[in-house]
């Protein structure tokens, strides 16, 4: 709600008689140009539900990673279902990291650094992302919980 103020000017003009001419004028500031609190809170609630959905993707891709590294280490038979769909699913996050770094084999387990690399790069680039928004409009969890009224 703004509230409008007026400011009232007088203006004295001196003529060649002794008579003195009194002219008032009323300015009315322009209102100031404020979002309504509400598409406020709703701007504030889409880049906070935007954070989450980067944060649970990268759980995904995390978990999806750290299971295939977890399946590979104890040697897991990869025609199995469990192992065959976790190689499937992790297999294009993966990729883009094999060869280069080597990996380890020490009889039927395999340790891929490559998979290790992937799953810190998938990290600093979930990081990177939430951060560029925070640039862009800060907003924290208690942002978005604060009542529209008080804004």
């Amino acid at each position: 709600m703004v509230e409008e103020e007026t400011v009232e000017k007088e203006e004295v003009t001196t003529v060649s008689n002794p008579k003195q001419v009194v002219k008032t004028t009323t300015v009315t500031p322009p209102p100031v140009k404020t979002e309504h609190p509400q598409k406020v809170f709703e701007k504030k609630k889409t880049i906070f539900r935007t954070y989450q959905i980067i944060w649970y993707l990268l759980a995904v891709v995390e978990l999806l990673l750290a299971f295939r590294m977890g399946l590979k280490a104890v040697g897991a038979n990869p025609l199995s279902g469990f192992s065959n769909l976790v190689y499937a699913l992790s297999n294009p996050l993966a990729v883009p990291f094999n060869g280069v770094i080597p990996s380890t084999i020490s009889g039927a387990s395999i340790l891929e650094w490559s998979t290790i690399l992937a799953s810190i790069v998938y990290l600093l680039l979930a990081y990177g992302l939430t951060h560029l928004m925070q640039m862009v409009k800060p907003v924290t969890p208690k942002e978005v919980e604060q009542e529209v009224d008080n804004a």
